[in-house]
């Protein structure tokens, strides 16, 4: 798609058999890129930083899977909107460039704002990336590859529980076309990740797992399949 469009719900009820929506109301509604610099984008994130403001962030690029789509990133705030500005690519070095994909913005509890993503090829051997910001998104470290066999949060927002640990629904899509999710804790504010495995040993194909939160000992996940 060439243009983004932002809706902000309000939530005017809730019902804990996983309803609320029906009772939403769009707060407002508005194009985040009218004359961007790229002809597509998508796997859109949001995070809240301030009162009233939030940053956006998407791939984009020439069409997906080209060299040249990068994550870029957008504020929305009273004053309005910003131009997309480049926030992370698929360098490597003068002469190899991979695209970059499914960015997620994720605000540590007590630390910094985290920008996943993944460069690579293609689903089957992209890595995972993750810079960090101190400062709510203005100024953002040098991008750090994760640990092999950590990804990140393939597509959806971590959680952090009670106790502090962030766990990261992530997946992989293997080269035989096996689907699999798993999750990736931390109990260190995102330093350092240990994997937990979901579904090996089943017959589902799926990935893209999202978390759900019903209380401080319940969580579920929901997940496409193929």
């Amino acid at each position: 798609m060439k243009k983004l469009l932002l809706l902000v719900g309000i939530g005017i009820g809730w019902h804990p058999q996983a309803m609320a929506q029906r009772t939403w109301t769009i707060a407002k509604q508005e194009l985040l890129f009218s004359a961007p610099p790229f002809k597509q984008c998508h796997a859109s994130t949001l995070v809240e930083v301030a009162k009233d403001k939030f940053l956006v962030a998407c791939f984009g690029g020439s069409q997906e899977s080209k060299p040249d789509v990068a994550i870029w990133l957008t504020t929305v705030a009273k004053q309005g909107i910003s131009a997309p500005q480049r926030v992370a690519d698929g360098v490597v070095n003068d002469t190899l460039r991979y695209p970059t994909w499914n960015p997620v913005l994720f605000k540590v509890r007590g630390g910094d704002l985290l920008l996943f993503y993944k460069v690579g090829p293609n689903p089957r051997e992209w890595w995972g990336m993750v810079k960090t910001s101190p400062d709510g998104g203005q100024t953002w470290s040098a991008a750090r590859r994760l640990p092999p066999g950590v990804l990140g949060p393939i597509k959806n927002k971590p959680v952090q529980l009670a106790n502090g640990a962030i766990l990261a629904p992530s997946s992989v899509e293997e080269a035989s076309g096996r689907w699999k999710i798993h999750l990736e804790k931390s109990t260190d504010l995102g330093q350092t990740w240990q994997l937990i495995p979901v579904d090996n040993a089943s017959p589902l194909d799926v990935i893209q797992p999202s978390i759900l939160v019903y209380s401080a000992n319940r969580l579920q996940l929901l997940a496409r399949s193929k």
